[in-house]
């Protein structure tokens, strides 16, 4: 029996204030898949990362992510498919009035059934995973440079030892060096633990280094879907207009 895709999305639709972001929108990852989401501004792409996070309802259509309806009635069921989740938001979204070791800590508390001791190591692991130290745990949200900013919060991300991983525009405003080192990062954690990875990325050597898949939304729906490869040769205006003379980049 084949295992139920990571995330089924099934005719979804939502609108703001009358005009609609989706319109029957269709998407299946599979286990391991690392799936590059590619729009144009305004396209809807991280309103789709808060559709599949929960915390967007759609007007129409299902969401489900291993096998489960996100509108299953089960609190329990529901609560236990959070934490196989795990989210980066595009700047970060450190808590500013928290340590880096609070910040990563925060998951870990909430859970409520780990003692100090538990939670300190675990937090310690999580900053080794991403090549930080046990000391930059001290320091405050401000006085961590762009790039820390993203490896503390892909250790919260990680916190909870989630399944399947979400990236909203995992390297923007990092400069070419602190980019190519955190997709290598990310690369290197989704190997080791077997995540499944949907990232929103409109830079080309992040989708190279990192993509398996290539989802492209437009006309307010998924209109390819497959490998990089694949995808390039889609005859649509946003494809080619995307990858354009930069072709090369990605085989």
């Amino acid at each position: 029996m084949n295992p139920s895709p990571v995330i089924e999305l099934n005719g979804v639709g939502v609108s703001f204030g009358g005009k609609a972001v989706h319109r029957d929108l269709s998407l299946r990852v599979e286990e391991g898949q690392i799936v590059g989401l590619l729009g144009g501004s305004g396209s809807g792409k991280t309103t789709l990362l808060r559709e599949i996070l929960g915390l967007l309802q759609p007007d129409s259509g299902t969401i489900r992510l291993f096998g489960i309806d996100l509108n299953d009635p089960d609190v329990d069921r529901q609560r236990n498919l959070r934490r196989r989740l795990g989210m980066l938001f595009q700047q970060g979204a450190l808590f500013s009035a928290l340590s880096v070791f609070d910040n990563i800590a925060f998951p870990l508390r909430e859970l409520r059934c780990l003692d100090a001791d538990w939670i300190r190591r675990l937090v310690h692991l999580k900053l080794a995973m991403v090549g930080l130290e046990p000391t930059h745990g001290k320091l405050m949200p401000a006085e961590l440079s762009g790039g820390m900013v993203k490896r503390v919060a892909l250790a919260r991300a990680l916190a909870l030892e989630p399944e399947l991983l979400l990236l909203d525009e995992p390297t923007a405003g990092l400069d070419p060096d602190r980019s190519q080192n955190f997709v290598e990062l990310v690369g290197s954690l989704q190997r080791e633990l077997g995540l499944t990875v949907v990232m929103v990325t409109h830079d080309l050597n992040t989708l190279a280094g990192l993509a398996t898949h290539v989802a492209v939304l437009a006309d307010q729906r998924i209109i390819a879907f497959g490998p990089k490869d694949e995808v390039m040769t889609v005859d649509h205006p946003f494809v080619t207009g995307f990858f354009g003379a930069d072709r090369r980049k990605l085989l």
